[in-house]
């Protein structure tokens, strides 16, 4: 370790991002591979179904058994980082993550792999609303802040981006377990960086309320529940009974966990904290943005290798403009936010989310370059909000509670990512036909299917520019924040 890095991480805080080149390295590292294994065994399905003979159902569980258990433990295991240390849980998450990604080689069944993708994602959980907030505790500038944000943000939704390209790229030369299994040395680096560059745990810094065990299991319910009856809704039709079932036990477990949050000696989630206009606007708008990026991408992967007949590696390479945009219009957000303001550049965001989609619902016939344009577009709207309202949130929560606050600003993501797959797939549903061939489609098809997309995506317009900019019209006009004192 070099001796600036052994000051700083014996004070706990760096000067300056290449200063920090350890820690970020490891905590990009944590959430790359976390993100990409949400959608990496999307384009190996059909191989996967070949090799453990599964069926539809089975195949879609094992991306979805991930989904759910990622999105479910999120506010748990922030609210225990801030109880047991967010290093430690860390450290224990990428272990997890680790090792179980080595048992995918002895696999047999697509029951084993559900079940092996449900731990990846409870491991995921543990290691995504950490890697975040440690982030703000390797820095005490607030510019610093944002930008080592807006690092993290770029390597994240890259990773969600290139999973498909790197998975159908990789399914060419090796098997699909290699997928996995390439997870294990990914998490041992980073663990490795972790534990070098990232101090240990105060215990100053840490909250002593006990683990509020009924609000754990009121939350993961409530918010498995969501997302399993949005996806359900899609798959079986709103009024089938298992998505009936499923709704009203989402409904019901979320008043459960409100009832007792508020009666709490030490609630999981203080909900009084939503009285605060910048936490409620942020969760609001982020929200807003998945429901944006996830529409976009699923729309967009049945665009170009079913309308356009593209093969899924250039289908991949046609999300190019997402990626190289998130990186070149990083100075954009903290430029902004220092000139006009938290409120007016999230506004600014929002304005760029609804344009894009109005765009593509003109774009969607008109050619590639048109759908590169908007996706330049929704790529600046998604810097901006997703950045601002991050690090924004992130500020407001007392300094004992920085982890709960990137849980809930992970799960405003996660459930907008729900929401937005969701609302599209219903909304082509209706308009075009209840379940899309997987060959080659016909001319009268890709007609109806850009006649689907044009409204769709003018509808989700309206909805995107609605959340995200109610949520930005709350946030303060802060161009800097003083950080939050610690200890």
């Amino acid at each position: 370790m070099t001796a600036i890095t052994a000051q700083a991480t014996a004070s706990r805080t760096y000067p300056s991002l290449r200063a920090a080149w350890i820690p970020m390295t490891a905590l990009c590292l944590a959430f790359f591979v976390e993100m990409v294994d949400n959608t990496l065994l999307s384009i190996a399905l059909p191989t996967i179904g070949r090799d453990l003979g599964g069926g539809t159902t089975a195949l879609q569980w094992v991306t979805g058994a991930y989904s759910l258990t990622f999105g479910g433990l999120l506010l748990t295991a922030g609210s225990l980082a801030d109880r047991l240390g967010r290093r430690r849980v860390l450290l224990v998450g990428l272990a997890l993550f680790g090792t179980l990604s080595l048992l995918v080689a002895a696999v047999s069944s697509t029951g084993e792999l559900i079940a092996l993708r449900a731990g990846l994602g409870i491991a995921a959980a543990a290691m995504a609303p950490i890697t975040n907030s440690l982030v703000f505790r390797l820095f005490d500038d607030q510019v610093l802040r944002m930008r080592a944000m807006t690092v993290m943000i770029a390597v994240g939704v890259s990773g969600f981006i290139l999973g498909p390209l790197l998975g159908g790229t990789a399914l060419a030369h090796v098997r699909w377990e290699w997928l996995l299994l390439v997870n294990a040395p990914i998490a041992l680096a980073a663990g490795i960086g972790v534990w070098l560059g990232v101090a240990a745990d105060r215990r100053d810094d840490l909250t002593e309320d006990r683990l509020d065990l009924p609000g754990a299991a009121a939350s993961i319910a409530t918010i498995g529940l969501a997302c399993l009856s949005l996806t359900s809704g899609v798959e079986r039709g709103w009024t089938s009974i298992v998505t009936v079932l499923v709704v009203v036990g989402a409904v019901a477990s979320g008043a459960t966990f409100v009832w007792w949050e508020r009666r709490a000696a030490a609630p999981m989630l203080d909900l009084t904290i939503f009285r605060d206009g910048t936490v409620r606007g942020a969760v609001i708008a982020q929200a807003g943005t998945s429901i944006a990026m996830a529409s976009v991408l699923f729309g967009l992967i049945l665009h170009f290798q079913y309308a356009y007949g593209w093969s899924p590696v250039r289908a991949g390479l046609a999300n190019l403009p997402l990626i190289a945009t998130m990186l070149l219009a990083t100075p954009l957000a903290e430029r902004l936010a220092a000139s006009i303001g938290h409120r007016r550049a999230c506004l600014v965001g929002a304005a760029c989310l609804a344009g894009s989609l109005a765009g593509l619902s003109w774009g969607v016939d008109h050619g590639y370059a048109s759908i590169a344009v908007a996706m330049v577009v929704m790529t600046i709207g998604l810097r901006l909000v997703m950045t601002i309202c991050a690090v924004a949130l992130v500020e407001a929560m007392p300094a004992n509670r920085t982890s709960m606050g990137t849980a809930l600003n992970d799960t405003a993501q996660e459930v907008g990512t729900s929401i937005g797959t969701a609302l599209l797939g219903t909304l082509l549903a209706v308009l075009v036909t209840t379940r899309l061939p997987d060959g080659a489609w016909s001319p009268a098809l890709v007609a109806s299917f850009f006649q689907g997309e044009r409204i769709a995506y003018a509808v989700l317009a309206v909805v995107v520019g609605v959340v995200a900019g109610l949520g930005a019209m709350t946030l303060t006009d802060a161009r800097t924040t003083e950080a939050p004192a610690e200890g």
